[in-house]
């Protein structure tokens, strides 16, 4: 499929006019009631099972009020007829000339961190001369997003707790550990594109519209992702790009989490590039062919030298924080850190307490953060021991070490979630072990983990 997606991402979520009308395929009347809350309106819609299986059915909603409205789409709120839910739906042009990118890959995605797909139908322009066909995407419904929490703590003019960056990097690195499985690279991570809900804890990324699967055979478009999280491969004009363009874009949203202001800042492409070379320094000849070989005949960078991250952030800011940004924002992509070996940073620690609260009292959201499943982690984790540093990114700890030789499972302790709390053993590894032991073996490690903590607690009640 040529890519032909834009460089800024279609905004969040709509409902259709009063004049709408929709169908799978084709155009069909809408029909409206009356409501004490609104109009009802009803459609001929196609639901999107958890399975990725679909079918047709009627689907009939309450509209309600734009909540946002982008380059590429306008997002409504409204309430379905059948069971009071919220959601949002996301109305967006339909050219007839290209498949809808954004639809095919929506539509294979289920996932706690991820916006979930619920149904989609099409729809007409809202008058007789506007002969225009609307796609709208029917999807679960979030009631703030990141962008909006860093702006309310930068008014406030104090820091975002702790535990928010914690839990919505975490959130966002489950994410994208997730879509990378399958080549999915979202193209377009920033904190607009990261719905949570404060009040508890959840994170879901949202916004596939510059998402794509990409082809190592394929090339693709440079001027891609919203500047400031732009991946610096990109600013070279690279076109054979990896998923590693999105970690890049979480590094630079957890140094805006910690800032309440961007990381780098730059007011046009090329001064992107200089925002980041003031800190990280100029890249050298490895890095320069690891982005883009072509880009050293046709860029010339002044010599800096690297600014320190601790002294970037503010005083308090904890060491394994910066660590986990160290290797994140690397200017070789193979070298940054693989999302599912930064489930297991040191940084992450607290969240496996299960004695931790959010500010509010409430209990972390668990499930979304633990329940990881073998066929989410098997492509991924074979991946990261292929990468320099088993993945672990500039500075990191690289776990295949402990992963192939000092933890040994018994048939009770290889349960994917972490509602059981293994206890493995230091033992010798058996020679080529397979990719599914070193899964079990992996999630176990993580669980270790969450077993010390509880021990730990316990001891000091």
């Amino acid at each position: 499929m040529a890519d032909n997606a834009p460089a800024h991402g279609s905004s969040t979520v709509v409902a259709t006019t009063n004049n709408s009308s929709a169908t799978g395929g084709g155009s069909s009347s809408a029909r409206q009631s009356s409501s004490s809350s609104g109009a009802q309106i009803s459609v001929h819609a196609t639901r999107v099972l958890a399975d990725g299986t679909c079918k047709n059915e009627e689907l009939s909603y309450v509209s309600a009020k734009a909540v946002g409205c982008g380059s590429f789409g306008t997002v409504y709120s409204a309430k379905l007829s059948s069971d009071n839910m919220q959601v949002a739906i996301k109305k967006v042009l339909q050219d007839r000339r290209f498949k809808n990118r954004e639809l095919s890959i929506m539509k294979r995605l289920c996932h706690p961190s991820v916006v979930q797909l619920l149904y989609y139908f099409y729809s007409s322009g809202s008058n007789a001369k506007d002969a225009d066909v609307y796609l709208n995407l029917v999807m679960d419904f979030v009631p703030e997003n990141v962008y909006k929490q860093i702006r309310y703590y930068h008014n406030q003019r104090t820091s975002m707790p702790l535990i928010f960056v914690k839990l919505y990097t975490y959130q966002l690195f489950r994410a994208l550990n997730y879509i990378h499985k399958d080549n999915i690279c979202h193209r377009d991570i920033k904190p607009q594109n990261l719905l949570c809900d404060p009040s508890t804890g959840q994170l879901k990324l949202c916004d596939f519209g510059s998402a794509k699967q990409l082809s190592p055979e394929e090339s693709n478009v440079a001027y891609i992702c919203s500047r400031y999280y732009r991946a610096p491969e990109l600013i070279l004009c690279a076109v054979h790009y990896t998923c590693a363009i999105d970690v890049w874009s979480s590094g630079c949203v957890l140094g805006e989490l910690l800032l309440n202001n961007p990381l780098f800042p730059g007011e046009s492409g090329v001064d992107q590039l200089v925002e980041i070379i003031k800190i990280l320094g100029t890249p050298n000849r490895e890095q320069i062919d690891d982005m883009n070989p072509q880009a050293a005949q046709q860029f010339r960078f002044p010599p800096v030298r690297p600014h320190p991250w601790s002294r970037y952030f503010r005083s308090k800011t904890p060491a394994s924080v910066i660590s986990l940004i160290t290797a994140i924002l690397e200017f070789s992509p193979q070298k940054r850190v693989k999302p599912i070996i930064a489930l297991n940073h040191e940084f992450f620690k607290e969240l496996r307490d299960p004695n931790t609260k959010l500010p509010n009292g409430a209990p972390l959201p668990y499930r979304d953060l633990f329940e990881l499943k073998a066929d989410e982690m098997t492509t991924m984790l074979a991946d990261a021991e292929k990468q320099p540093n088993g993945g672990a990114g500039t500075g990191g700890v690289n776990p295949f070490p402990m992963i192939n030789g000092q933890v040994k499972l018994t048939e009770s302790q290889s349960s994917v979630t972490s509602s059981s709390r293994p206890q493995p053993t230091s033992s010798s590894s058996p020679p080529n072990l397979s990719t599914e032991e070193k899964v079990k073996r992996y999630i176990s490690m993580l669980q270790q983990k969450d077993a010390e903590n509880s021990t730990s607690t316990e001891n000091n009640m």
